[in-house]
């Protein structure tokens, strides 16, 4: 196993060990930041413990976090793309839902990737053309007429405000996107949406997905990578289907229609 997948999985797990003592059933004091979403003491925690081992590990690489931003972006060099805590709103009232999400991007693409949840003991990683694994057992998406009627569509709180939805699978919300793509990947969605999701949302998770067989694309069309941080970028939305083949994520992205303003 490459030695990057190695530190990222070892330091997600760490990460999430970390997080796992702040938690309670009781939930956890937060905040709100600027922009509306919730920030946790443990967020911050998370995201200097991961930012310390990268620059520890690879003082040449960069790193963009949800709390800390990026320094300086200098194209060219690779990129290292967190979301110290996936799920703050779940962390927050005692919901078990919650992760860490740690990427590494090489000419702007998903290169490694390592998503561990704790209170499930499930560590998602990935290497770009070596395959997904789940707890280092290989992962693979459910072919779609395995689903019967048991199949389900994961989106987020704000799909229904924000489009009209005739998707037909029984939805779930489970409140973290990269556990969203995770849930795809293992064949346990058919197919899921994220309707506002940043880059740290979605690095991470785009790669277990393709890597496991599946597929995401932009609501838009296309793809996010490679990557090029420009300005504004912490307010910038990537709306994201996620399925199980190119045809499916097709199909889903048809039933999902903005909504006029």
């Amino acid at each position: 196993m490459d030695t990057t997948l190695t530190f990222a999985e070892s330091l997600a797990r760490q990460a999430g060990d970390l997080l796992s003592g702040f938690f309670r059933l009781s939930g956890t004091a937060s905040m709100q930041k600027a922009d509306r979403t919730v920030v946790t003491e443990a967020d911050l925690a998370a995201d200097e413990l991961i930012r310390g081992a990268i620059q520890a590990a690879y003082p040449d690489d960069q790193i963009l976090t949800e709390e800390s931003g990026i320094a300086q972006y200098q194209p060219g060099r690779p990129m290292w793309v967190i979301d110290p805590l996936d799920g703050t709103t779940n962390f927050s009232l005692g919901l078990h839902t919650w992760g860490v999400s740690i990427a590494r991007l090489v000419d702007g693409y998903p290169d490694t990737a390592a998503l561990y949840f704790p209170l499930f003991n499930e560590l998602y990683s990935a290497q770009r053309g070596q395959g997904a694994w789940l707890n280092q057992q290989p992962l693979q998406t459910s072919p779609e007429d395995s689903y019967g009627t048991t199949a389900f569509f994961s989106c987020c709180s704000r799909t229904f405000r924000r489009y009209q939805v005739s998707v037909r699978y029984k939805t779930r919300i489970l409140g973290a996107a990269a556990y969203d793509f995770c849930c795809v990947a293992r064949g346990a969605a058919i197919a899921g949406f994220q309707a506002s999701t940043k880059i740290w949302d979605i690095a991470g998770g785009w790669l277990i997905l393709e890597e496991a067989g599946g597929f995401a694309m932009l609501h838009s069309g296309g793809s996010p990578f490679p990557y090029i941080v420009q300005e504004g970028f912490q307010q910038t939305d990537y709306p994201t289907v996620m399925a199980a083949s190119p045809a499916l994520a097709e199909k889903v992205r048809g039933q999902l229609v903005p909504r006029s303003a």
